[in-house]
C-alpha cells in the first residue's frame, strides 16, 4: 500500500521550533503568508474548497505532516480481502516523522454510513504522534476524542462504525475538493485547512509573520485611529496605509501588493 515516499529531504523539513510558531497563527494568517511565495494558483489551490467543520474549536490551529488513508465503511469485503490492513496501516504511521495529521477520504461521503474515528482510534493514533485528523466522511465518540486531545475536521457526527477499514494509506488522496499527499504540511483551525507542499514550508513562517506585521503596522491601526477626524481624513489614512501596505510586500517578496 505504500504508493509514496513519506519521508521528506531534510532541507524541505521545517523545524519543530517553527512548527511551535505556526501553531499560534490562525489559517487564514497562514494564507496570508503562503500566498507571496507560492507560484498556485492563489484562488484555488491549497486550501479546502468544500466546507468543512472544526469539532474542537477550543483546541486552537493544528500544524502537521499529512499521513493519508482511504477507507469505505459500507463495504464489508475489505476486511475479508486484508485481514491484516489496520496494522499494516499503523506501521506506516509509526515509521513517519512527526507531528502527523491523519487524512482520510471516505468512499462513501455522499453517504456516509461509519466513522473510522471515536475513542479508541484516536488515542491509539495520539500515540504514535498524530495530532488529530481530517476526514470528509464522520467521527464518534466526540467528547472522548476531545478528552484524548485529537483535533478533528470533519464532515459530521455519526453514531456507529459499520464495516470501516483501511482500504489504502500512503497515497494521495482528495477530501473538501483538495488533494493531499503524504508530507505535505497542514495548518487547519476552525476556518477550514491548508496544505504547503514541501518546496513552499522553508519560508512560510517568515512570510505569514511578515503579513501580521504589515497589516498591523499599516491598514489597520489607520482604520482604528479615527477619533477626531473626518470621514474624509480617515479615508485619506486608509489610502496612504494601502499604499504603503503594498509597497512593503513589493520591497519584502519582490512582487506587487495586492490589497
Amino acid at each position: 500500500m505504500d504508493e509514496h515516499n513519506n519521508r521528506q529531504p531534510d532541507n524541505y523539513r521545517v523545524t519543530h521550533s517553527d512548527l511551535i510558531q505556526l501553531k499560534r497563527w490562525n489559517t487564514p494568517t497562514i494564507y496570508n503568508g503562503w500566498e507571496q511565495i507560492t507560484k498556485q494558483n492563489r484562488a484555488k489551490d491549497a486550501f479546502n474548497l468544500e466546507e468543512t467543520r472544526d469539532f474542537m474549536p477550543q483546541m486552537g490551529p493544528m500544524v502537521g505532516y499529512a499521513i493519508t488513508l482511504v477507507i469505505e465503511p459500507s463495504n464489508p469485503q475489505h476486511k475479508i480481502s486484508n485481514p491484516n490492513a489496520y496494522m499494516e496501516y499503523l506501521q506506516y504511521i509509526a515509521h513517519t516523522p512527526g507531528p502527523k495529521i491523519v487524512v482520510v477520504q471516505d468512499l462513501d461521503k455522499s453517504s456516509i454510513v461509519g466513522s473510522f474515528w471515536g475513542e479508541v482510534n484516536s488515542n491509539v493514533h495520539k500515540s504514535l504522534g498524530c495530532v488529530g485528523t481530517i476526514t470528509d466522511g464522520a467521527i464518534r465518540d466526540l467528547d472522548e476524542m476531545t478528552n484524548a486531545g485529537f483535533k478533528a475536521l470533519a464532515k459530521r457526527l455519526c453514531v456507529g462504525h459499520a464495516y470501516v477499514s483501511c482500504v489504502r494509506w500512503n497515497c494521495e488522496v482528495e477530501v473538501f475538493g483538495r488533494k493531499v499527499k503524504p508530507g505535505d504540511l497542514i495548518h487547519a483551525d476552525k476556518h477550514g485547512f491548508i496544505v504547503i507542499a514541501p518546496e513552499e514550508q522553508s519560508r512560510l513562517l517568515e512570510a505569514a509573520r511578515f503579513m501580521d506585521a504589515n497589516e498591523c503596522n499599516t491598514i489597520i491601526p489607520a482604520a482604528r485611529d479615527s477619533a477626531g477626524r473626518t470621514s474624509d481624513e480617515i479615508l485619506e489614512s486608509i489610502h496612504h496605509s494601502r499604499k504603503q501596505f503594498n509597497e512593503n510586500i513589493k520591497q519584502k517578496f519582490q512582487r506587487e501588493g495586492e490589497f
